[in-house]
């Protein structure tokens, strides 16, 4: 406590006396008043019975706390307000009690129960900060009422709460380490949630508990992958790293064939040696050979999940957030094909740009990307240039980052640039760079001579550390061909009477004594002069002088005997004791007496022995397995919580555990099932091939991709193929008996697809006409028909010759009222009209549920989204009483039900639609469905784009209506499109099937309009198409999550 709430404690209540307020002490008496007085205006202020100055005197102890006063004094002036009806007051009283509740922790017990109260408060800041602050009291014995409050906020309806329940977390677990198996239930429970608000805390929160539970992510990892783009920056860094941890244990390694195929590259180099070498390395060879041929055999195919994890990372490398982009980074690099990691460079370069200490931490991660890496940043080299304003340790990196770069085509500008930095005043700088230019010599033999020469200039430099430098370098460099320069032994020997740093003098002596054969006449001459100094010398230096007179001693001692003996006498009494130490070991081992050891007659060979020349590497060379961007890597150490980064797994381990049974609202991209399909293609003959459902599904998927993976509730049935259908309806069509042969056939081809992807698709049952006609007439046309029956397919509605009636909200009669005067805008239905899987039929005991946005007005209600859902009983039992019940929205969302469905019998398929007011949002729509026995928990989610409805505009009104929408109302994105999306009619097809818009005609542009369903703000959409697929996409909208969202989708409608 403070010296003034001790003095409040001990006053009592004789403030209401109205004496003045003195210590014991009279001495002290005014320091003591003054700081009572201090805060006496804000404790009459909280005292009073006015809202209004209540909530003045909190923002001025607000204002204080950010200023950094300390303000715990007027901790139970604050906490008696806790109890305040007044939000605003209340708010600012969280806020002072989430700092000072663990200092002052006694008051803050009192007022436990009003915290309690605050919890069931109908505000969600109220909820969270009486959460917050509860998790702030670091008492054990209030464990039970947090992990309480926790698992309630887990459930709230408001996703700021369940965040502040997830930062919870890790504070009770601190707390009290016990309750961790709760606490992972509510993990569990947490990471299961669909909004992006929740994603980043709860991964924390996995990360501080539980980090080795890597089987809660297995549900949830694509959830997470398709959220990723739009949870906070720092939730995202946070994710990035855990995933990069999971696809370690998860995923094969994507380089794994081209390491294999390297060593047995490698092999067959050395299969031209002599015939010992053969018969060494016969058994490597043929190890190195299967190898090669194990990868010729099985090619690596990467998972769609890891491919999933790689392309929704990717946009992030563009965020404005530096640990962002260094996240992303060390994923690409941990986790991508080497062909891919190359993207990372450029995002890491834009970096380099910001401010000093970005550019550290970033320079140290490219530095050790650079050892393994060093194709990837070669094309910035001139961004690793250094500036003379760069402090030193930034100018150290990139010079490290510069000798990583360094080969036999850049080396000659890369000296160049070292001959200027050798002139700076920074004299570490200095010494730094004449040690690249040492290790730029070592790995590049072409230059050594050049770097050679360059150095011995540097030893006649004025400056004596520039030329100690180059000493200790020159040395490093001589032991690779000591005969070629023994004129240079001989110049640095002349160096010993001027050059005074210990490491320059010692390495000169120590050449010497190492090549004392080059050099005969002057190393003994050199030794009279040090043994002169020897008492003066640093002892880094004197060892050198005793290693310097052994050796002459073994090979010259006529001349060198007695000053041997001189400096050995010398270093005998010395005030060290590794001086002393090593004389006596010396003296025993090259003088022979009669008590010498065996190892004597092995004097020289010890001495003088051939010394392998140094490698010079880099510092950074094994620090990659620290995970890059840690804190770890940054220190070279391992550093308090880091997660090591596991290795690859030899053998994949099971995909399926990803799979989630429950329809999720990210169950896997649609992107991948289009390459699925691709593969299906051929599988059917040439008229189905042709434009056959497979066709109309990718058109589908086009325009959707990225939506419904962001929707709620894709599974996949949207995209399968499946015939079984469409059987019910084909009496109606009245096709002959070859006809049903056909589909006959037809039908058990499909069904053995159906037994690898058990989803089912019913887009002739859910309302896409056109689809479904291309699936049963396409069979039995014409050869000459053939043109003529695949356009309409897609584009424009079948004559009203059909027989078959269509469904109650099928958009045929949208496509008749349009046709006339709109053609263009016939395309969006047919291939916007997507099925999506509400009740998978294992999941729902033989009920299964598919349902689409029909696009159609809602008739009970215009402000609803009509959805068309579609029943199938698979079962052998019929199903009864279909309804639905406790609907679960987010607040001013409404649900119309549909009627009930009394009895649904065995094989038998029903359809009926219900309305979804989903407020101009995204949120998923929770609902029980129910039958006579049974419950299940189902989701819907809209994609943004069927949030809207078309509308007709003129290209005048459209003009007039977007000059209304600009500044903050209006999103422009560049893009180059897709080369199969270049002609109008592809760009008209693939934006309408994204968004319930309908075109403007005559527009001079691609001009699209449409109004959201609920409060009928309008949305424009422009796409002005430009040279060589160039084109701009602009969306002009009132409600700016809307049209960010929509240029998301069409973005990626157009692109793809």
């Amino acid at each position: 406590m403070s010296a003034s709430s001790a003095f409040n404690d001990e006053k009592g209540g004789s403030s209401s006396v109205g004496e003045p307020e003195y210590g014991h002490d009279p001495a002290s008496g005014g320091i003591f008043s003054s700081d009572y007085k201090r805060h006496d205006d804000l404790k009459e202020m909280l005292d009073s019975n006015k809202d209004s100055l209540k909530l003045e005197a909190m923002k001025r102890i607000v204002a204080m706390i950010a200023r950094g006063k300390n303000a715990s004094d007027l901790f139970p002036a604050v906490v008696k307000n806790v109890a305040c009806k007044n939000i605003e007051v209340k708010k600012l009283v969280y806020v002072y009690l989430v700092r000072y509740a663990e200092e002052q922790q006694d008051l803050a017990l009192l007022s436990i129960s009003t915290f309690q109260r605050g919890l069931k408060d109908p505000n969600q800041l109220i909820r969270a900060s009486a959460l917050r602050v509860l998790s702030s009291i670091r008492v054990t014995i209030i464990v039970p009422i947090m992990m309480l409050a926790i698992k309630e906020a887990a459930s709230d309806m408001s996703p700021y709460v369940r965040k502040t329940a997830a930062h919870a977390i890790p504070k009770l677990y601190s707390l009290d380490p016990e309750q961790k198996d709760q606490l992972i239930e509510v993990i569990e429970k947490l990471l299961a949630d669909k909004t992006t608000l929740v994603a980043g805390s709860v991964v924390m929160a996995f990360e501080e508990v539980c980090p080795e539970r890597i089987d809660l992510i297995h549900k949830n990892y694509r959830k997470l992958c398709n959220l990723l783009i739009d949870v906070e920056e720092w939730g995202q860094v946070v994710i990035i790293n855990m995933l990069t941890r999971y696809a370690r244990t998860q995923f094969l390694n994507p380089n794994i064939n081209e390491s294999l195929l390297e060593e047995g590259g490698g092999g067959e180099k050395t299969f031209y040696g002599s015939d010992e070498d053969e018969d060494e390395d016969e058994e490597e060879k043929e190890k190195k050979a299967e190898a090669a041929a194990m990868a010729k055999r099985k090619p690596y195919v990467m998972d769609p999940d890891h491919r999933l994890l790689l392309r929704n990372t990717k946009p992030l490398l563009q965020s404005r957030n530096a640990a962002v982009v260094m996240a992303v980074a060390q994923l690409y690099f941990h986790l991508a094909p080497k062909a891919e990691v190359g993207v990372i460079a450029k995002a890491l370069v834009r970096l380099l740009r910001s401010h000093s200490e970005v550019q550290y931490v970033v320079l140290q991660n490219v530095a050790t990307m650079t050892i393994k890496r060093r194709g990837m940043f070669e094309p910035y080299l001139k961004s690793f240039y250094i500036r003379s304003t760069d402090p030193t340790q930034i100018k150290i990196l990139k010079l490290e980052v510069l000798t990583n770069l360094a080969n036999e085509t850049n080396i000659s500008t890369i000296l160049r640039e070292f001959q200027t930095y050798i002139k700076s005043m920074d004299k570490d700088f200095v010494a730094a760079t004449i040690q690249a230019i040492g290790r730029c010599a070592t790995n590049i033999g072409e230059v050594r001579d050049t770097c050679l020469n360059g150095l011995v200039q540097l030893l006649s430099n004025r400056d004596e550390l520039v030329v100690a430098e180059s000493v200790v370098v020159i040395k490093k460099l001589l032991q690779m061909q000591p005969e070629k320069h023994s004129d240079i032994i001989k110049h640095m020997a002349k160096l010993t009477d001027n050059i005074q740093v210990p490491m320059a003098r010692a390495s000169i002596l120590w050449l010497i004594g190492e090549y004392c054969e080059h050099v005969p006449k002057i190393a003994p001459d050199v030794l009279r002069k040090m043994a002169k100094s020897f008492t003066n010398e640093e002892d880094i230096v004197k060892l050198q002088i005793i290693n310097l007179a052994a050796k002459l001693y073994l090979t010259n001692s006529k001349q060198t005997k007695l000053l041997t003996q001189y400096v050995l006498n010398l270093a005998k009494y010395d005030q060290n004791y590794d001086i002393r130490d090593r004389a006596r070991f010396i003296r025993q081992l090259i003088v022979p007496t009669e008590k010498s050891g065996a190892l004597s007659k092995y004097a020289k060979k010890l001495f003088l022995a051939l010394k392998p020349a140094p490698v010079l590497e880099s510092p950074f060379k094994d620090r990659d397995h620290f995970q890059l961007g840690s804190l770890s890597h940054l220190l070279n150490a391992k550093a308090g919580g880091y997660q090591e980064l596991p290795d690859w797994p030899e053998a994949a381990p099971d995909p399926s555990v990803r799979n989630v049974e429950v329809p999720e609202w990210t169950k896997c991209s649609s992107r991948e099932k289009r390459k699925e399909k691709k593969v299906e293609k051929p599988f059917y003959s040439d008229s189905e091939g042709e434009s056959g459902p497979t066709e109309s599904a990718d058109s589908g998927n086009c325009g959707g991709g990225e939506s419904d993976s962001a929707s709620g509730s894709e599974s996949g049935s949207g995209s399968e193929e499946s015939g079984s259908g469409s059987e019910s309806e084909e009496s109606e069509e009245g096709s002959d008996s070859e006809e049903e042969e056909e589909d006959e056939e037809e039908k058990k081809k499909k069904k053995k697809k159906e037994t690898k992807k058990p989803v089912q698709e019913s887009e002739s049952r859910t309302g896409s006409l056109p689809s479904s006609h291309a699936r049963q007439q396409l069979p039995v046309q014409q050869p000459g028909d053939g043109p003529g029956g695949l356009v309409p397919v897609r584009l424009r509605p079948f004559p009203g010759g059909t027989s078959r009636p269509p469904p109650p909200l099928s958009p045929s009669a949208l496509l008749g009222l349009t046709a006339v005067s709109l053609p263009s805008q016939t395309i969006a239905p047919s291939s916007a009209l997507k099925n999506y899987e509400l009740l998978h039929r294992i999941t729902g005991e033989g009920l299964s549920v598919e349902y689409c946005f029909s696009r159609q007005p809602f008739s009970p209600d215009a402000n609803m989204v009509a959805v068309q859902m579609q029943f199938t009983n698979s079962a052998t039992a019929d199903t009864k009483n279909l309804h639905i019940e406790d609907a679960k929205l987010q607040s001013g969302m409404r649900v119309k039900e549909f009627p009930e469905i009394e009895l649904l019998p065995a094989g038998e398929t029903a359809t009926a639609v219900m309305g979804i007011d989903f407020c101009d949002s995204t949120q998923a729509a929770n609902f029980q469905l129910c039958t006579h026995t049974r419950k299940f928990f189902v989701s819907i989610q809209p994609p943004v784009g069927e949030l809207m409805r078309s509308v007709f505009l003129t290209e005048n009104e459209f003009k007039k209506e977007q000059g209304e929408l600009m500044g903050m109302n209006e999103i422009t994105e560049k893009l180059t499109l897709d080369a199969k999306c270049r002609n109008e009619h592809a760009i008209v097809q693939r934006v309408t099937a994204a968004a319930n818009l309908s075109r403007v005609p005559c527009g001079s542009d691609r001009e699209f309009a449409g109004r959201t369903v609920t409060s009928g703000s309008l949305v424009l959409v422009t796409v002005a198409t430009g040279e060589d697929g160039s084109a701009q996409l602009t969306v002009n909208c009132e409600k700016m999550v809307i049209g960010t969202m929509l240029v998301k989708d069409i973005l990626l409608a157009l692109t793809q």
